[in-house]
């Protein structure tokens, strides 16, 4: 008996040898992702010979056709070379799907991608959003292991007064920006017409930079908007196996190749609208391998609440990592966030790009916990949602909570609050007299757990007076576009009280980097076979979905223009053309051979 790497060897002496059939030549080794799916199987040599000549066959047919008959014209023949002992048909859908994404390519003359399109990526475990926060996993704050109490030790040493006085420092000015806050609510977050983003106030631009978090109405005519809501009714419906939390009422769908979020994600439109928040990032480093002129398109889920939903409950979070954003390995080393680390925290600039390309937020592997840099989240509403129907409330204080959510776990109380009640702890108990730095410093990260995103709560961070300071963003509707800075705390409303669903797709706003384009490069993968987001919880996710969208459906949304294919990784970025910078075709050259555009 044989296994897979005698198979493995046949192949690539099968495809090796030049094919003259039509002129072209079949010596690129595009089976060798496919089999990593059956090394399981042992194979006497009579089946090895008999299975490379089936599969080679098929792979050399430079007919579409030949592909989506893979079933009929070379499953069959497998089946009688195997006897079906040890090729399950989980292996064969494998295959096929393989094949169909190198068709695919093939019929967009995208032959340069073949290598990248067939390669194969460790999946995430099985899971859903509710694998990505402790709340909704079950699971309760607690103290982390050790190291972290040496990590923190380690972070502050010889400097612990200087911290100690800005974390007071910062008690103080939170007091005022939280009255501000409280008289504001909703009315802090700005908003812009999606007309006059060419030209955005100066008013708008301030506020924005300042709160984090704005709207820019009109995006997506409403008509259009209304028009994909149902899009995504009609694939859920004709795919009842799609996966779903809570499984037995579900409210956010593990779907990310929906005909309309392909439509919505390479919209020229929405493309342009994160052009315009992206362009709010400067770097101080010009040489920086990053563009926030070229957005990149990242899939999300969606979420289609209805009335009466108390279970998708998710509470103040931030997303982009737990722990990571103390550890070196994570944030540390990028110093992000060093002017809070110096003990200075007013100086912190949350908008500065370049220390960003280097952090790491997913030292964990943790399902849903999203390694692209994503400097805007945001999703486009289906919607017309009010406050307390099932929509977004976000914390518009983003430098000083920022610095609080990073300092808290440094300190303690000296004394507990008077009252149990977490909307109105008393002065004594949130005077900076009553807060000392720890010594020795314990193992907590106040709502921060590995694998899971950050969470907050008023008894975690009763600075913060979370229950005043977490506001309703201002009514949407369809075609609305809500975005929100990526250390931004937000939250869903506890319960949707009103009438009619709240349904949005998640879609961030995601500037041009080379660990972007790498990541580009598997989700386009993902994107050919049908499987989620490299991001998220594996499994054969969208593979048998009915009605799912290809690489035509994606050149249609773009209408006509090349940003939507190129923001996908399914078109080489143009470091040829006028006006770029020195970096930026630098940038491109490096983005294009990560896409394997370039040999």
């Amino acid at each position: 008996m044989v296994g897979f790497s005698l198979f493995r060897s046949c192949v690539v002496a099968e495809l090796e040898t030049p094919c003259t059939k039509r002129g072209r030549c079949c010596n690129r080794l595009r089976l060798l992702g496919p089999l990593q799916a059956i090394r399981h199987l042992t194979l006497n040599p009579t089946s090895v010979t008999s299975l490379v000549k089936a599969t080679t066959r098929s792979y050399q047919s430079e007919d579409v056709r030949g592909f989506d008959h893979w079933t009929q014209a070379t499953f069959q023949p497998l089946n009688a070379v195997l006897g079906g002992a040890n090729f399950t048909q989980g292996s064969y859908q494998m295959l096929q799907n393989r094949c169909r994404a190198a068709s695919q390519l093939k019929a967009f003359k995208l032959q340069k991608c073949h290598r990248v399109a067939m390669a194969t990526h460790a999946q995430k475990r099985e899971g859903d959003i509710s694998d990505a926060f402790a709340s909704l996993s079950g699971l309760t704050p607690e103290p982390l292991e050790p190291r972290f109490a040496t990590l923190k030790s380690e972070l502050i040493a010889g400097k612990e007064n200087v911290i100690q006085e800005s974390f007071f420092r910062l008690l103080e000015a939170l007091r005022e920006e939280i009255a501000t806050v409280k008289i504001l609510k909703s009315k802090a977050i700005p908003e812009i017409d999606f007309k006059d983003i060419k030209d955005a106030s100066t008013k708008f631009s301030s506020e924005y930079k300042r709160r984090g978090a704005a709207i820019i109405r009109n995006v997506i005519p409403p008509v259009e908007a209304m028009e994909m809501k149902e899009e995504l009714r009609e694939y859920i419906a004709a795919n009842p196996q799609t996966k779903a939390f809570p499984s037995d009422n579900p409210q956010v769908y593990e779907l990310y190749w929906s005909p309309a979020q392909i439509r919505a994600r390479s919209h020229p439109y929405l493309l342009a609208a994160q052009r315009f928040l992206l362009s709010y990032w400067h770097s101080q480093d010009p040489q920086a391998l990053v563009s926030t002129a070229h957005p990149t398109i990242y899939a999300d889920r969606l979420r289609i609440r209805t009335p009466g939903d108390n279970i998708f409950a998710l509470g103040p979070h931030v997303d982009g990592g737990g722990p990571e954003r103390w550890e070196p390995e994570g944030y540390g080393n990028a110093k992000v966030y060093e002017s809070i680390w110096q003990g200075r925290w007013e100086d912190h600039d949350p908008w500065e790009i370049s220390s960003r390309l280097a952090v790491k937020s997913d030292l964990y592997r943790g399902v849903g916990a999203c390694s692209m840099f994503r400097a805007a989240q945001g999703w486009l509403s289906l919607s017309t949602t009010k406050a307390h129907e099932g929509t977004l409330l976000v914390n518009p204080m983003l430098k000083h909570a920022t610095a609080y959510y990073l300092l808290r776990p440094f300190f303690s109380a000296k004394k507990g609050p008077m009252s149990p009640k977490t909307d109105a702890f008393d002065e004594s108990f949130l005077s900076p007299d009553n807060w000392v730095l720890d010594c020795p410093q314990t193992s907590w990260l106040q709502g921060a757990l590995p694998g899971k995103g950050q969470e907050l709560s008023d008894m975690l961070h009763p600075h913060l007076e979370l229950n005043s300071t977490m506001v309703h963003i201002p009514e949407v509707r369809p075609g609305d576009y809500v975005a929100w800075h990526c250390d931004q705390i937000h939250a869903v409303d506890q319960k949707h009280e009103g009438t009619t669903d709240s349904s949005v797709l998640y879609i961030p706003a995601c500037p041009l980097t080379a660990h972007n384009a790498e990541f580009l490069a598997r989700q386009r993968q993902a994107f050919l076979e049908g499987l989620p987001c490299p991001d998220f919880g594996g499994g054969i996710g969208e593979t048998n979905h009915v009605g799912r969208p290809g690489i035509e459906e994606i050149e249609k949304a773009s209408q006509g223009r090349d940003a939507g294919m190129v923001a996908f990784g399914l078109q080489e970025f143009d470091s040829s053309a006028v006006g770029l910078s020195d970096t930026q075709r630098e940038l491109f050259d490096r983005a294009n051979k990560i896409l394997d555009f370039y040999d």
